[in-house]
């Protein structure tokens, strides 16, 4: 029997999951062996209590609920589905601020600023596998579940190309008519390719037709390019992020803010933007004024660019499930996405 999801509003999904699977002893560890429960807490289940409580948006495991209904499936989403695509996102956060050495996360210290770097790879870690015990209980009939394997499987792969090209690419190595096409294919790969699996997950788990199946993984797509591009756009433009979007700059990371920038600018204003960062990489100039020079000459083309792709996402949507209750539910999504970061 597959459980049926409580309404997100309620307590972090992932966090009660989580505490639940601490508890499960049968099938935690191999062959039986026993081990004292403080010692696993310790090594491994406090930290994951840790990351799993910090408030987020939930934007993922929504989405697999709203494709599961598009989709025909009855009653309430599989509660599996969100915690799977949940579980991948938060391990990808645990695992991105090591690699990025970052600092804070979602208001508080990273996790492997609070419990050492070995600790917090490892929980990490964990949670990329974790989901394939999730889906081996839940009960789904076997061609379903296999299904569902592989979408992980392809979203996890594509997901550490784009963590590849995000960890090593800067701006400075680009010339101007290749940032837009680099930071799309490292968006698409890194941030679309796990809301596309969102999506996917529902849409599969709901048995879809292969055209309904294709739509709603192209919606999670766009939506993952959307949901990087206001990361970028709000790191600049709204004070209160402005933290991550000095942390961009000060790495030179080519983002959305210098894709925008590449288009709408000629080479030698181009080149006059490269070289302020450059200032501010040596560490004479502070980003922030150079945050606030990139606002002013992208954040209305960003903006604009946004609410393109989102109507063309949601046109798409409304083509194929005219009549469906759940259009109106994935409206109300959309425009919570739109004010992400606001």
């Amino acid at each position: 029997m597959i459980n049926r999801a409580p309404s997100l509003e309620a307590v972090p999904l992932l966090a009660e999951a989580l505490d639940r699977e601490a508890r499960l002893r049968p099938g935690v560890l191999p062959l039986d062996l026993i081990v004292p429960q403080r010692l696993l807490d310790r090594a491994l289940f406090d930290p994951l209590s840790k990351a799993s409580r910090q408030p987020g948006k939930e934007f993922r495991a929504r989405l697999s609920g709203i494709c599961w209904e598009l989709s025909g499936g009855e009653g309430e989403a599989p509660r599996e589905l969100a915690l799977i695509v949940e579980a991948l996102h938060l391990g990808s956060l645990i695992v991105d601020d090591i690699e990025d050495g970052s600092e804070c996360r979602r208001g508080v210290p990273c996790l492997h600023q609070q419990v050492g770097l070995p600790l917090a790879l490892n929980a990490g870690n964990w949670l990329y596998f974790w989901p394939g015990a999730v889906l081996a209980r839940a009960g789904f009939a076997a061609p379903v579940e296999l299904a569902l394997r592989r979408a992980i499987d392809r979203a996890v792969l594509r997901c550490h190309y784009g963590q590849a090209l995000d960890l090593s690419v800067r701006v400075a190595e680009l010339r101007q008519r290749e940032v837009s096409d680099v930071v799309f294919a490292t968006t698409r790969l890194k941030t679309g390719s796990l809301m596309e699996l969102a999506a996917e997950l529902g849409a599969a788990a709901a048995d879809a037709e292969p055209a309904s199946l294709t739509v709603l993984a192209e919606l999670g797509a766009e939506l993952g390019v959307v949901l990087q591009m206001l990361d970028d756009l709000t790191g600049i433009c709204v004070e209160r992020r402005r933290d991550k979007g000095r942390e961009d700059l000060v790495l030179g990371r080519p983002t959305w803010v210098w894709a925008w920038l590449a288009e709408r600018c000629d080479r030698l204003s181009y080149l006059r933007f490269r070289g302020v960062l450059e200032a501010v990489q040596r560490g004479e100039l502070d980003p922030l004024l150079l945050a606030e020079q990139l606002a002013e000459q992208i954040e209305e083309a960003g903006r604009a660019a946004i609410r393109g792709r989102l109507e063309r996402a949601l046109a798409r949507v409304r083509a194929r499930f005219t009549d469906s209750p759940a259009l109106a539910e994935l409206e109300r999504e959309l425009a919570r996405l739109e004010t992400y970061g606001g």
